[in-house]
């Protein structure tokens, strides 16, 4: 008879708790034990506490202390790079095991202006095409941290170039003025762009140029308006302009409702490319949902449909 014996190697990984290291990454990213423990509903002294017993475990000093912040030490910061990597990646491959991919609620972050000027007129088509799918969405003027947060989607303003980021093309973004009609039957009608120093050119804040290089474009030099305004948002300088208040520049693909409604004048025809575009992105290599696939290629096939015919079917 013969006696087969198997050896077994038992392995077991070396591994510090891993609350311990999730302290450490809060405390390390707020450079405070205080902040750590705010965003982690515990104590100011558990923080010190876990990060007391990390060290012990590992025999070196993660930070140097002193009363007003902590420091990491120069093992604290190559020792945050590789656990920032390694939540990360637990962090995603969670997401990816709980979420369900037949799901059909898809939670949106959307650029305001994009959100109130184009797809919210357009919701009611997707919804009948879609009537299953639920959209939660966000108005938001900043970028999404995606493996930070629950939402799915975004649409973003800019040049396309976002790190680990997967993104489609919406529409370029071209400026033309626009005005309240009551404008054009005032006391100085525009009939030429130099006529734009009778009245109030409305800005947006932080983009103060673009009056600038789009009067260059239309040849106009020296131009002192009658008044200016500064206004935070692009969608609040449309509003201006549409009230009467001056004259703004505003995209001419999100104001076309208003124009072919003639809320909106554009005096005149001349465009200014901004070499910026809406975007629909996402988290890349992420697995889409059904409810995502859907809104993916409802808003790529309706970014194709004509104007006119958006218009007409809207109205009918």
């Amino acid at each position: 008879m013969m006696k087969i014996i198997h050896h077994y190697t038992d392995f077991m990984r070396r591994l510090p708790p891993l609350n311990t290291l999730r302290t450490f990454e809060a405390s390390a990213r707020k450079a405070s034990f205080a902040g750590a423990a705010e965003e982690l509903y515990v104590t100011a002294s558990a923080v010190s506490h876990q990060i007391k017993t990390l060290e012990e475990y590992l025999g070196v000093s993660l930070f140097s202390r002193n009363k007003r912040k902590v420091e990491l030490t120069a093992a604290g910061e190559q020792y945050l790079t590789s656990i920032q990597h390694a939540l990360d990646e637990i962090e995603v491959a969670t997401h990816r095991l709980t979420t369900n991919p037949d799901t059909n609620v898809v939670q949106i972050s959307v650029a305001p202006n994009f959100l109130t000027r184009w797809l919210m007129p357009r919701m009611g088509r997707f919804q009948d095409q879609y009537p299953d799918i639920e959209l939660q969405i966000n108005a938001s003027m900043g970028l999404i941290d995606f493996n930070r947060s629950n939402t799915d989607m975004a649409v973003y303003f800019g040049n396309g170039e976002w790190d680990d980021i997967e993104t489609h093309f919406l529409c370029s973004v071209r400026l033309v003025p626009v005005c309240s009609p009551k404008v054009m039957k005032g006391r100085f009608p525009l009939e030429k762009p130099d006529d734009l120093r009778h009245h109030t050119l409305i800005y947006v804040s932080k983009r103060q140029w673009e009056w600038q290089d789009w009067l260059q474009q239309a040849g106009v030099t020296g131009l002192k308006p009658k008044g200016s305004m500064q206004i935070s948002s692009s969608q609040l300088a449309t509003a201006a302009a549409q009230e009467g208040l001056g004259i703004a520049l505003a995209d001419s693909t999100l104001t076309s409702r208003e124009i072919n409604a003639g809320q909106l004048i554009v005096p005149f025809d001349i465009q200014l490319e901004t070499n910026k575009a809406f975007y629909l992105v996402y988290r890349k290599s992420r697995p889409l949902t059904a409810g995502m696939k859907a809104f993916r290629e409802w808003m790529m096939a309706e970014m194709q449909t004509p104007e006119e015919q958006f218009n007409q079917e809207s109205t009918s």
